[in-house]
């Protein structure tokens, strides 16, 4: 079965980095493209990055544009998410995706001095 499982989460100041994992398992991860989702509570998930299947195009929204950035390791099954220059509005559970159906539990992130 499908499995993702997100980690490297965690408390940064403003100003900080963090690196996020999302280790898969159970399909044919290098046929895939892959998301990297966010939500806070009361609002919706936000798209925030998505990467080809290959790795060689990478979209972003607006408000993460130029400060993260999204990867893959197809040998080792695993997307990241790169993540600098923190705000306090990136504080938010982060979420990723495969196929707009499966999802991993989350890894929070709280960016707060």
């Amino acid at each position: 079965q499908v499995q993702l499982v997100e980690s490297g989460g965690g408390l940064v100041q403003p100003g900080g980095s963090l690196r996020l994992s999302c280790a898969a398992s159970g399909f044919t991860f290098s046929s895939y493209a892959m998301r990297w989702y966010r939500q806070t509570p009361g609002k919706a998930r936000e798209l925030v990055a998505t990467i080809s299947s290959s790795g060689g195009v990478a979209t972003y929204a607006d408000s993460v544009k130029g400060r993260f950035t999204i990867s893959r390791d197809n040998a080792k099954n695993t997307m990241y998410l790169q993540m600098n220059s923190l705000k306090p509005d990136d504080t938010a559970m982060y979420y990723c995706n495969v196929r707009d159906y499966y999802w991993g539990q989350g890894t929070q992130v709280t960016v707060s001095s």
